[in-house]
């Protein structure tokens, strides 16, 4: 369903004459998409579903039902030297029409003012046409003083988001150079956190060595800048995946949400910790949340098909997975979760399909007929086998012991999973809802693997989305506002001003624009934009009519009524009146 005060930040393009800009054309759509995210009842989509669409010439109106948004953002940005100049529209997904467009063209040293005031216009633009929210004053904070600082932070931004370990490590080169350029440049030692927690994690260089690059910067970085999202989030990974502390964690990514309330990593980090807890419901909400946001994220879809799965409802997982895997066919996890769903669902010939270009298609072979065939014993020499499997740091998924969980040899595979636990193996955190370790829960000790007190008791509720700072009026002042806001139209007609913005009508009546955007929308039951164009459509009813007028065009004595674009005025009279404005100029003429 699409939500009317909703947009999508399409990758601008990069007109410089070097192609290699386009790490700065990224950068500033991403800083856009960052600025946007901070207005409460704004959807906003998520960058990497937005990308999805780079360098496609896709209709527009498809992209905005794939997206669920009413407006898109296109844009183009040619830097050159210390100068940039960006241009921007706004297009209505029903019809394709663009209602907004604008030329900006600044020096690199107000970049960060000029982001701001690109937010703001469309923030403005996006309210006026399809209703109201509250807009901050400012949108964009200035996180370095040196610009130079800031293009290498893009660089390693851009080098970042390619997700290799050979992008990672470029990217911590020019993360690097952007702090040598401006030592308290909190983003940059953040984003190194983040490079150096990651190679650890995926095992691309020593695992202490990297935990003690990442602390390194973490420390410098908490003592610039505490209010980032980013800080809390430096916790969570440590707290949660690594000692399976999860009340610690839950703090953290509240903190989150807090500062952030659609921080992606922040909303998946919540409902991956109500999975590690069995509130499915509370984790779909999250999981749901997250996808409206960034619907085309294989990972996103992966994540709402594991809850699917451990409520052990494979159908839906299957569904879910299949969406995961069309977005994005490497993703492992989701690869592996669908040769499961399909296991439990015996579809032999569908499973054949998806293992045979697995690693451990053997494993997943011998796991379908464990589960679908019969198999209770495995061969000695295959256990013996097995007898260190806790030892390999690059498996996927313990399906040796999914194996061992379900055959007669249920012993080992118990203090198998011991030492997954003790290791506090990721791939096992949710190992009290897996389907595929149901068996092993007669095992009387199987409660106690991991400490009681580590797991939440008082956060089940807790999926309530942030509270609106709803302006109240009473009906007495509305009614006062009503009556001074229709004479002040009467006498002064502001509206055949086509510049005239919600903010400049604001300080005319002398009103903060939120509270104006509110009452227009709460009185008159329209937005902004509609508000103006019923009084315009009226004025030039009354001058088309007029012979006075007669040699004056039409589209000039639209013009003459306030409306300044061609466009506009045809889709709205069409709109209201049935019939393009000719037809209904010569039907008066009769």
């Amino acid at each position: 369903m699409k939500n009317n005060k909703s947009i999508a930040v399409l990758p601008f393009v990069n007109l410089s004459n070097d192609a290699g800009n386009e790490y700065f054309s990224d950068g500033i759509t991403e800083e856009i998409i960052n600025a946007l995210t901070k207005i409460e009842k704004l959807k906003v989509i998520a960058r990497t579903s937005s990308f999805a669409f780079k360098g496609k010439n896709i209709d527009v109106r498809k992209v905005g039902k794939q997206l669920g948004v009413s407006t898109l953002l296109e844009g183009s940005v040619r830097k050159a030297n210390n100068r940039v100049r960006i241009t921007a529209q706004l297009i209505d997904t029903k019809d394709g029409s663009h209602y907004w467009s604008k030329n900006f063209d600044k020096e690199l040293v107000d970049i960060f003012k000029l982001q701001d005031e690109i937010s703001l216009l469309i923030a403005n633009e996006v309210r006026n046409n399809f209703g109201h929210f509250d807009i901050q004053e400012h949108l964009v904070k200035k996180v370095t003083n040196s610009v130079d600082a800031y293009e290498l932070f893009l660089k390693g931004r851009y080098s970042q988001l390619q997700w290799t370990p050979e992008s990672m490590r470029t990217a911590i080169e020019f993360y690097d150079s952007a702090i040598a350029t401006d030592e308290n440049y909190a983003k940059a030692y953040y984003a190194n956190l983040q490079c150096y927690g990651l190679l650890a994690a995926w095992g691309f260089m020593p695992y202490q060595e990297g935990i003690e690059k990442a602390i390194g910067y973490f420390l410098k970085a908490k003592e610039i800048d505490t209010k980032l999202p980013e800080y809390p989030l430096s916790f969570v990974g440590r707290s949660f995946w690594g000692e399976w502390d999860f009340k610690s964690a839950y703090t953290h990514i509240k903190q989150v949400l807090e500062i952030s309330p659609n921080h992606t990593d922040g909303l998946e980090a919540m409902a991956e910790l109500f999975i590690a807890h069995g509130f499915f419901k509370q984790a779909i909400v999250y999981a749901k949340r997250l996808l409206e946001i960034d619907p085309l994220s294989a990972n996103n879809l992966y994540t709402l098909a594991h809850i699917y799965y451990y409520k052990k409802d494979f159908e839906t997982a299957l569904n879910y997975i299949r969406k995961a895997i069309s977005f994005g066919p490497d993703l492992e996890l989701a690869n592996h979760l669908h040769v499961l769903c399909l296991i439990w669902l015996n579809r032999k010939e569908e499973f054949n399909d998806a293992v045979k270009n697995q690693k451990t298609i053997d494993l997943y072979n011998l796991l379908y007929s464990v589960k679908n065939e019969g198999i209770i014993e495995i061969p000695n020499f295959q256990i013996e086998e097995w007898v260190d499997a806790e030892k390999e740091d690059t498996q996927l998924a313990p399906i040796q012991l999914f194996i061992l969980a379900n055959t007669k040899h249920q012993e080992i595979a118990f203090n198998l999973l011991k030492k997954y636990i003790n290791q506090r193996r990721g791939q096992i955190i949710n190992y009290r809802f897996d389907p595929l370790l149901e068996k092993l829960k007669a095992n009387t000790e199987f409660n106690n693997l991991h400490h009681s007190k580590l797991f939440i008791e008082d956060i089940t509720l807790d999926v309530k989305t942030k509270k609106s700072s709803k302006i109240l009026v009473d009906k007495e002042e509305q009614e006062t506002f009503k009556e001074k806001l229709l004479d002040y139209f009467k006498e002064n007609e502001p509206y055949l001003n086509s510049q005239l913005s919600l903010n400049i009508l604001a300080e005319e009546v002398d009103i903060h624009p939120n509270k104006l955007s509110f009452l227009i929308n709460e009185i008159m039951g329209i937005n902004f934009n509609e508000f103006m164009n019923k009084y315009r459509l009226n004025h030039f009813k009354s001058i088309a009519l007029n012979p006075k007028f007669k040699h004056i065009t039409i589209l000039g004595l639209a013009y003459d009524s306030g409306f300044n674009s061609k466009s506009v005025f045809n889709t709205y009279f069409k709109k209201i009146e049935g019939v393009t404005p000719s037809k209904w100029v010569k039907s008066q003429n009769i």
